[in-house]
């Protein structure tokens, strides 16, 4: 989840890796550091935040055309000065930087220890920069050649970059299971965990695959070797981001931003993919598999977080509307349990970043096993997307708050697509029906557009009310209960505030014991099909004195008078809700995180691209 940039050509290397750290400490922000080379190699690192580092470099010497940056997000060791990146060898001669886990360290160190290392830190990382100095002075290698062959000994996952102070016009990248991109320039190359801090500098990239070195030289030279050391041929793909999308545009944070883009972002899903006056719908990711997926047993979905939740609601999706069996599963306790995954499966893959570390290793198994393997991403030439037989894109631009928002969204659209196309395939959607949920679908971004304008006074002053609430409960049936789970999140995630998400049947099976009139109950109401139970629900809280926000459908009277508060959302096809009934709770915990002096965009612990198990 750390971020890595890096950079050698002939501009200054400083003012380069400082915005591109800026640029990537959604990835973490635990600690930050920069190595630079100019004739000798400086080193400067920080606990907190990249401005800390700033800060703390004011005065020194940042010269350098050859340098790399590190933002942290902790993993071995507590956060500090001593455990930041860089790491350096023993010797002194090398610094590394590294986002991942090495799984083998302890061994590793052990074993580094008898040789005489001694080590200052309780990384990991350091461990791995140790052992490329002893394979180094061994057989007095190289650094590429050192790193290479050293890396054959780890187990786990790595991004790395690699300076020498005995070879200063050089960069060595290597990455296992963690995102590292190169960006070709003129004479010169940018390294970056993802295409951010690359972006405004060029459009030209290599994405460096697992198990391969990279080698990146002053003279313009770039070589890639596998750790098998056979040599590849780079691609060069061309990035579509547009330094804009980096920019809070005039938002206080960008997760504000980000709510108030998605009536875009929801249509930008949606663009060249459907068409409302014609009634038809496609997806070219589904095309080519369409046989095997209108055939299937069951889809198997995987998902982490908010991810998962979006798969919660298109277990719903798939089997009403395509009656196809779904299953949806923490990736991260799919691949530890061996699950039984057939060859006429489908397994679907959701992951914001596509890199997700336990998603990408349970596709890893999906796939040994036979099956189908589709993805649902956010960034183009991710791991996921590389790895999957076939995926859609959701193309909602990049999505820099930690919380999730308008990446749910369009991750529910292109799910909510997927299920009608594939519930028409299967002969389960007649065709009026099938156009009909085309046609409400393209309307969905216009009914975003007018909800936002219509709720944010009444959000703020709900977010007024309840800014101190030490918890509070989410209730939701049918398509709503996973909203009722992301709205949970949205409010544990930024505002650390304890909040629990529940079928709402299932609060009279214990969560009832908790209600008093200190707790606020936000309940999601817009279900047709069970309007009648979930004001029987809001009645079982209010006879035990708690208070109840509801999210309700415009015109609403019977729950409205029900609720201490409601927020209307527009009238919509059932299977639609969510995409409009999650706005109102993303926009409550945006707000009640502002009124607590919360970091909205960075909130503690977490980190944006879980890269790590």
């Amino acid at each position: 989840m750390c971020g890595i940039v890096a950079y050698i050509g002939s501009k200054k290397a400083y003012p380069i890796l400082i915005k591109g750290l800026a640029r990537l400490e959604y990835r973490g922000y635990d600690s930050a550091g920069i190595a630079l080379q100019n004739g000798d190699l400086r080193v400067y690192k920080k606990k907190g935040k990249v401005a800390d580092l700033v800060d703390y470099t004011k005065g020194k010497n940042t010269e350098g055309s050859i340098g790399m940056g590190h933002t942290r997000w902790a993993t071995h060791g507590k956060p500090d000065d001593t455990n930041a990146h860089p790491h350096s060898s023993g010797n002194d001669r090398l610094m590394l930087i590294h986002n991942g886990i090495i799984e083998n360290y302890a061994v590793l160190k052990s074993a580094l220890i008898k040789h005489g290392h001694t080590f200052k830190s309780e990384t990991d990382t350091e461990v791995l920069v140790h052992l490329i100095e002893e394979v180094q002075q061994q057989e007095n290698l190289p650094i590429e050649e050192a790193v290479r062959q050293a890396l054959t000994q780890v187990h786990g996952a790595f991004a790395i970059v690699v300076m020498d102070r005995q070879d200063p016009y050089k960069i060595v990248a290597a990455r296992r299971s963690s995102p590292l991109v190169i960006g070709i320039g003129k004479g010169e190359f940018f390294i970056g965990s993802d295409a951010t801090p690359i972006v405004e500098h060029t459009k030209k990239v290599v994405y460096l695959n697992d198990e391969e070195v990279a080698t990146c030289t002053l003279e313009g030279d770039l070589t890639i070797k596998t750790l098998r050391n056979e040599v590849m041929t780079p691609t060069i793909h061309q990035i579509e981001l547009e330094i804009e999308q980096l920019e809070k545009g005039g938002y206080d944070y960008f997760m504000l931003k980000e709510i108030y883009e998605q009536p875009t972002t929801i249509a930008e899903c949606m663009r060249g993919r459907m068409d409302a006056e014609e009634g038809w719908m496609r997806l070219g990711g589904m095309e080519e598999h369409m046989k095997r997926i209108i055939n299937a047993q069951r889809m198997i979905i995987l998902g982490c977080g908010t991810s998962w939740h979006a798969g919660m609601i298109a277990e719903y999706l798939f089997e009403e509307i395509a009656r196809l069996p779904v299953e949806v599963e923490y990736a991260s306790e799919f691949r530890y349990r061996n699950p039984v995954v057939r060859e006429n499966d489908v397994v679907l893959a959701i992951s914001q970043s596509g890199e997700t570390a336990d998603t990408y290793a349970a596709l890893e198994l999906a796939k040994e096993r036979g099956a189908l393997t589709y993805g649902i991403v956010n960034v183009v030439g991710s791991s996921i997307a590389r790895l999957t037989h076939s995926g859609s894109y959701i193309h909602v631009g990049p999505e820099i708050g930690v919380a999730s928002t308008k990446a749910f969204t369009g991750q529910v659209t292109m799910l909510t697509m997927m299920a009608i196309i594939v519930g028409y395939e299967r002969g389960f959607l007649p065709k009026s029906e099938y156009q009909k949920l085309v046609q409400e679908l393209a309307r969905i971004p216009q009914k975003v557009e007018e909800l936002l304008k219509n709720c944010q006074k009444q959000v703020e002053y709900i977010a007024g009310e309840f800014k101190n609430a030490p918890n509070a409960l989410y209730l939701g049936r049918g398509y709503n209960f996973p909203v009722a789970l992301e709205g949970a999140l949205k409010l544990k995630e930024i505002s650390y505030i304890h909040a629990e998400g529940y079928p709402a049947a299932e609060m009279k099976h214990g969560p009832i014991a908790l209600i008093d009139e200190n707790m606020p109950v936000f309940v999601i109401a817009t279900n047709k099909s069970a309007h009648e139970k979930v004001a029987s629900n809001i009645q079982e809280v209010k006879a035990r004195k708690g208070v109840v926000i509801a999210v309700i459908t415009e015109g609403d009277e019977t729950i409205k008078n029900l609720a201490d508060f409601a927020i209307e959302i527009p009238e919509t096809e059932e299977p639609f809700t969510p995409l409009l009934s999650v706005i109102p709770l993303q926009l409550l915990a945006y707000h009640i995180a502002v009124l607590r002096g919360c970091n909205v965009d960075q909130p503690r612990n977490l980190a944006k691209s879980v890269t790590v198990e």
